[in-house]
């Protein structure tokens, strides 16, 4: 059987998920849920954005435990620079004696938009293209046709001081008056940073920037620097409430 482990914050990985899905089959499941090392599946494709030039927190933490005889596949996908992550990820794969059959990279509408926001025209734009390159990544996969990346230079030192500052993000976000202390955003962080604390909602220090609480607030209650910001993004092939679900 094939496991689809996915990290999406704003539904761009889960979409890709529901398209290996419908060509591979198998079980899509949310990986910071996750607590196997992968021993069940035959293979496994993991879906993750580009974050700072590498991988999320969850992904970072969560390859160390696959386990070495899984057949492993890895589709990243990037709104910005990619940066070297895929040799990056690759690098790592490798230095932990995965077995890693082949990576791809795909792009997608940009959502790490605290200080701007993407054009509308870009972001449709960009998901109107975006069947066609994950149908030829799908196929590929299915017909076993698997590339590895080439040595190049990557970032790996901003990234690797930009995951160990992501928390210090956390602490700069706070709700205005539109807040209806509904909890969504305590329920769908990965981290467990958000809380109640005296009837207020409360952002801690374990913040992995993936700002899912930030695009997702159903009333755009939360700000970032207090900034009236209004722009938020969720890939409007999925429903905000499957992002963080199994299927």
């Amino acid at each position: 059987m094939i496991g689809i482990l996915y990290f999406s914050s704003t539904g761009n990985s889960l979409y890709i998920a529901k398209k290996v899905y419908s060509h591979h089959g198998g079980k899509i499941l949310y990986l910071p849920k996750y607590q196997g090392d992968g021993s069940e599946f035959e293979r496994i494709i993991l879906v993750t954005p580009i974050h700072s030039y590498g991988m999320p927190k969850c992904v970072y933490e969560f390859l160390p435990r696959l386990n070495k005889s899984v057949e492993l596949v890895i589709i990243q996908n990037y709104g910005g620079m990619i940066g070297g992550a895929d040799y990056l990820v690759y690098s790592y794969c490798k230095m932990l004696g995965l077995n890693l059959k082949g990576m791809f990279v795909l792009k997608m509408p940009e959502n790490f938009t605290l200080t701007f926001s993407v054009p509308k025209f870009y972001i449709k734009s960009t998901l109107k293209s975006a069947d066609k390159r994950i149908e030829k990544v799908v196929c590929a996969i299915k017909e076993n046709k698997f590339g590895l990346p080439k040595k190049k230079k990557t970032r790996a030192k901003l990234y690797q001081k930009n995951m160990s500052n992501w928390h210090i993000i956390g602490k700069c976000f706070s709700t205005n008056k539109n807040c209806e202390k509904c909890g969504k955003c305590i329920s769908i962080c990965p981290a467990g940073n958000i809380s109640f604390k005296d009837g207020e909602i409360v952002f801690g220090d374990k913040c992995v920037a993936c700002l899912g609480c930030y695009h997702r607030c159903p009333n755009k209650a939360i700000v970032y620097k207090n900034k009236k910001k209004k722009s938020r993004y969720v890939n409007p092939n999925v429903k905000s409430d499957e992002i963080g679900k199994d299927f």
